[in-house]
């Protein structure tokens, strides 16, 4: 039965984590540390219910193979080309400097370079995992430190192929060489060169012959092939596993498939990770963690703080507030999850013995516990600080506006109200905090500072006790509530407009400040009301009063579940009859055939109440009439009349 042994640990797996990843999630820590936590429940260290073995470590494996194929799928050229910018500024700044500065501390302390250069490759990358989870649920991403934080995040992501790259060459027993890492890296460059243009070519022909014979099995077999035939060949080269994933990935994120396969695994990669983040904890030697409890936390507050101060110096080279850089080095501060697979290899090749691999886990997952908890408070703890604004050179002038309407953020949102109030002759001035933005802006003529809209003296500038409203289009909801008490102190009489993305933040909005909330969440949805009414030949002044009723009170009607329309409402207008227009094309089966022919009346019950011809109007038109093409043809009925009657028009010959 010894066969079946994996079976078994698998199972114990999967159970013990359930309850464990329950409570983590209550308590609102990642599950990543929940799986880490299993594994140290469940090993050696802890009840000694599972031992390391090869067929975990495979699956292990898999869980990374997964991994970097998923990470390659969200990797398009197109999208790497559209934050090509900030991915080469922040994230190449961040990872450069990192791994320069925690090298050289390590060195300091006489580690050996090998691993000190180790270090500062684990030490420079942080959580995608746990960031970008917080960052949706908050709705952060679209804020200027949540597209700081997201670019930063996809480089590291890109990084790990160089890292990878790297190790070979780390675990070798020459010294280290310059000449060695550019030969290395050019080798391994060329051969995933021949792989990336290859596969261009055939993949994507591979993958539409199979679509077209409808067999989801086939597909799903094929893109398997794909997948573990790039692993495969990168390493018969020499290159990792992982490598030759994120490679096959990347290949089929240009082509029209990439979603549906992201979907397909989806569920293994999440079970197979599960199963990576188990058996690093089952690796975790508890008792030697706890021998070394001070060195880990020492380790772990070094790492934070200098991690923090490195992306915080970063973002205020490039004249981002205060406010923003504080918040993204909070959040970016951790070790991440990709570090575990470069730790794991590291282990395995012998960079790293079983001490530092240990010492490494304990920091890791004491920095990744923490990070929930800054990222919560972060807007406070910038806040508190209060360090000074870099400035550019417009941030001491003065507007000098009086009835002027304050835009905040210079996005769609605000390019569109800006054009409208140019157009209309209405002063405005706007506020942005993206240099690079402000200075297209600028060169386009827009009356635009630099600042952000949570500072009273930057409120000052832009005339906030003269401004008759302030409209804030951008997507920081921390940021606009803190704006919003602030602007009506310094101005009890402005008029506050607020975008908002979810309805849940209408009330708190209206508590603070605002006059008027826009949830996008409810625009959309009467936008389909309305579409849903048009196809149902509801009135338009009906459709416009009903949606007016909905937008009284903040949308109360729809926020309020106690409150609901008439159950009698719309079921009135669809008994009452109504008029419809109907335009006869080249291509319908009516053109050219008389009133009589057609016979419309009787096939569907509706009928043609008059026909516009080249500006002309034939009312009570007489059977004999032939429709020509051109003729707009008015017809009443009920709403099922009409609609036959529509469908039938438009058949084609």
């Amino acid at each position: 039965m010894e066969q079946f042994t994996v079976i078994r640990d698998i199972l114990l797996i999967l159970s013990v984590s359930l309850p464990i990843i329950y409570l983590f999630k209550k308590l609102k820590i990642s599950s990543i540390i929940g799986f880490l936590a299993t594994g140290v429940i469940i090993g050696q260290s802890g009840l000694n219910l599972i031992g390391q073995n090869s067929e975990i470590d495979v699956m292990a494996e898999l869980g990374v193979i997964l991994l970097m194929f998923s990470i390659g799928l969200e990797m398009s050229i197109k999208k790497l080309l559209k934050m090509k910018s900030m991915l080469l500024y922040f994230g190449t700044l961040q990872v450069l400097i990192t791994t320069g500065v925690i090298t050289y501390v390590c060195y300091l302390v006489h580690v050996p370079i090998k691993q000190a250069v180790f270090w500062g490759m684990l030490v420079s990358l942080s959580s995608t995992a746990i960031v970008l989870k917080i960052y949706r649920e908050k709705g952060m991403l679209d804020a200027p430190h949540g597209r700081i934080t997201l670019s930063t995040l996809i480089f590291q992501d890109i990084a790990i192929i160089p890292m990878l790259l790297i190790l070979p060459m780390l675990a070798g027993g020459e010294s280290f060489s310059a000449m060695q890492f550019m030969q290395q890296i050019g080798k391994s460059l060329l051969f995933i060169g021949v792989i990336i243009t290859f596969s261009y070519f055939v993949v994507p022909k591979i993958l539409y012959g199979i679509s077209r014979l409808r067999t989801s099995e086939l597909f799903t077999v094929t893109m398997v092939v794909i997948l573990f035939g790039t692993a495969y060949v990168t390493h018969s080269i020499g290159i990792s596993f992982s490598i030759g994933a994120f490679i096959a990935g990347f290949i089929i994120a240009e082509s029209d498939f990439s979603h549906e396969i992201e979907a397909e695994i989806t569920p293994f990669r999440d079970i197979f990770n599960s199963l990576f983040f188990v058996s690093i904890g089952l690796l975790l030697n508890v008792s030697r963690f706890i021998g070394q409890i001070s060195l880990t936390l020492v380790i772990a507050g070094m790492i934070l703080v200098l991690k923090a101060l490195i992306i915080y110096f970063i973002i205020r080279i490039r004249k981002f507030p205060m406010r923003t850089a504080i918040i993204t080095a909070l959040s970016l501060f951790q070790v991440g999850e990709f570090s575990f697979v470069l730790a794991q290899t590291g282990f395995q090749t012998n960079i790293i013995d079983a001490d530092m691999y240990n010492l490494f886990l304990g920091v890791a997952i004491c920095t990744m516990i923490i990070t929930p908890l800054f990222i919560e408070f972060a807007p406070a703890i910038a806040k508190l600080l209060k360090l000074p604004e870099i400035s550019d050179e417009s941030s001491d002038e003065k507007i000098s506006l009086s009835n002027h309407v304050i835009v905040a953020g210079f996005g769609l949102n605000g390019k569109n109200l800006s054009s409208v109030l140019k157009d209309a002759g209405i002063p405005y001035c706007v506020l942005e905090l993206n240099p690079d933005t402000i200075k297209k802006a600028k060169a386009a003529g827009e009356n635009i500072m630099y600042g952000d809209i949570t500072r009273k003296d930057i409120l000052m500038r832009m005339g906030i006790d003269s401004a008759k409203v302030i409209v804030y289009a951008i997507s920081d909801p921390q940021s606009t509530k803190a704006s919003l008490q602030l602007v009506k102190r310094l101005n009890p009489e402005i008029y506050t407009v607020v975008r908002t993305r979810y309805v849940a933040e209408v009330d708190d909005l209206i508590k603070l400040g605002a006059d008027e909330v826009i949830p996008e969440e409810f625009e959309t949805s009467l936008q389909m009301f309305s579409r849903v009414l048009q196809r149902y030949h509801i009135p338009m002044n009906m459709i416009a009063r009903q949606v007016n009723i909905l937008r009284q009170g903040s949308y109360e009607m729809l926020r309020n579940d106690a409150v609901s329309i008439p159950a009698n409402y719309l079921n009135d207008l669809l008994m009452q009859g109504v008029t419809e227009s109907f335009f006869v094309e080249e291509t319908s089966s009516v053109k050219d055939k008389s009133i009589k022919e057609i016979d419309l009346r009787a096939k569907t019950g509706a009928t043609i109440l008059a026909i516009v011809r080249q500006e002309k109007s034939i009312t009570n038109p007489k059977g004999d009439e032939v429709l020509l093409y051109g003729d707009i043809l008015v017809l009443t009925g009920t709403h099922q009349a009409v609609d036959e009657a529509i469908s039938l028009l438009t058949s084609e010959n």
